[in-house]
């Protein structure tokens, strides 16, 4: 088997399960306003299902690591498939009672939280059975991730106007089946890894081994109680200050994002005429621009300084996306400023993923990455209302100026961090594959 054929494999199951995600994202929302015109059960339908999303990546990070990420990642994929394939089917019988569909949505985001978290702690090894530089397997990711983002939602939006969304939702589950089915192909099977002897970054007994060897399938053998494992990855998470780091910051950024997204931006559109044209072709802008910017990552990351490059990429692609919407900017200026801004924001994930990915241990590879992740979702559902407060009680100016400052603090501070410059640090790159029959494994011993 091809030692990239796993990696191949995943970012495949990772683009049909986002393309998915944006289906359901659009159709859930507009299913509830056509069916009970309710906008009051529309935002009951978003907290239930980002709720047990959260609260699950945090709890589900020992699971991960005791079952192995591969089986949990193609378990929760199946159990998704259950789980929204019953809305359209109970409703078509007539059973759907607005409570049974909340209880639904719950499951489901109870079951994408640690879904999604096997995912992100696969790719370790992946990446070490492909035989790639993290940053291009980041890169790669960040890509698809991007690109799954900007089709998936023109996909979604036409899919629900054409079929409506309750059968929007069938397509839905039918692509959590779809990446349970490649991922189970792809990555069957996959050679256990090992973590011996590699020190625990950012601790003070740096000169420990990390406790191995992993066994098949990345799932780890040990007597630990549940909460003991938990414990064990919130200790190595807060004792990393880069790690902790890198989630308090995504964490505001994120809250800032969103309430640049989901009323700024809008609030903006109003304001200016543009309208929802405007809007649409901002983020239609946005989307394609940082694509070709992950795509950059991943083709030229391993040759560019991790440090520097977060810095100038949130220099120039964070802060002004608030600053030129301020002074009723011509839209062709908004569009030019979301191209450099959306270029350079492709770098930001894979370079953070890759000074992750390398920092935690193997064996606590689940518990890290899961309770990262849920720190970086937490502070989201406040971004609408923080964007709410500011533009109801000092305006639209005001807001996007605080906003935009709050993002350049907020990215910049690390500058005055010393410790932060250790993301410039990197293991040694493992060799490229051979492929049989290739002339360059002439010569080479066995």
């Amino acid at each position: 088997m091809s030692t990239r054929k796993p990696l191949y494999g995943f970012l495949t199951a990772q683009g049909v399960s986002l393309v998915g995600t944006r289906v359901s994202m659009i159709a859930l929302p507009w299913f509830v306003l056509t069916t009970t015109g309710s906008a009051t059960e529309t935002g009951l339908v978003a907290f239930a299902e980002m709720t047990p999303l959260v609260i699950l990546k945090v709890l589900g990070g020992p699971i991960i690591d005791r079952l192995g990420a591969r089986r949990v990642s193609i378990g929760c994929d199946v159990a998704s498939l259950v789980a929204v394939s019953a809305i359209p089917a109970l409703y078509a019988v007539g059973w759907l009672s607005f409570p049974v569909f909340l209880l639904l949505v719950a499951l489901a985001g109870a079951l994408r939280g640690p879904g999604d978290g096997a995912k992100t702690a696969l790719v370790p090894h992946l990446v070490e059975q492909a035989a790639v530089p993290m940053e291009r397997a980041t890169g790669l990711s960040a890509t698809v991730e991007r690109t799954a983002s900007m089709l998936g939602a023109a996909f979604a939006g036409g899919l629900v106007a054409l079929i409506g969304p309750a059968d929007a939702l069938v397509v839905d589950a039918i692509s959590f089946g779809l990446s349970a089915l490649v991922l189970a192909w792809a990555t069957r099977p996959l050679p256990s890894r090992s973590d011996a002897g590699r020190p625990v970054p950012g601790r003070p007994d740096a000169s420990r081994p990390v406790p191995g060897p992993v066994v098949a399938d990345d799932a780890v053998e040990t007597p630990a109680g549940y909460l003991t494992q938990l414990r064990e990855g919130w200790q190595f998470l807060r004792g990393d200050r880069v790690l902790i780091g890198i989630a308090v910051m995504v964490a505001l950024t994120n809250l800032l994002d969103l309430a640049y997204a989901s009323l700024l931006v809008p609030v903006w559109a109003k304001e200016s005429g543009g309208g929802a044209g405007a809007i649409g072709l901002l983020f239609a802008v946005f989307s394609g621009a940082s694509v070709c910017g992950a795509l950059m990552a991943a083709a030229w990351g391993t040759r560019l300084p991790r440090f520097k490059t977060y810095l100038f990429a949130f220099l120039i692609g964070g802060a002004p996306r608030f600053v030129v919407l301020v002074h009723g900017s011509p839209l062709w200026a908004v569009l030019a400023v979301a191209v450099v801004a959306g270029v350079t924001g492709g770098f930001i994930n894979p370079v953070l993923g890759a000074v992750i990915f390398e920092r935690i241990p193997s064996a606590l590879m689940g518990r890290v990455t899961s309770l990262s992740t849920a720190m970086c979702f937490a502070l989201m559902p406040f971004g609408g209302l923080l964007g709410g407060v500011l533009v109801s009680t000092w305006g639209l100016t005001v807001a996007l100026l605080a906003c935009g400052a709050a993002y350049f603090a907020v990215t910049m501070l690390p500058a005055l961090d010393p410790r932060w410059r250790e993301m410039d640090r990197r293991p040694a790159v493992p060799a490229e594959p051979v492929e049989p029959g290739d002339p360059a494994a002439a010569g080479v011993p066995g």
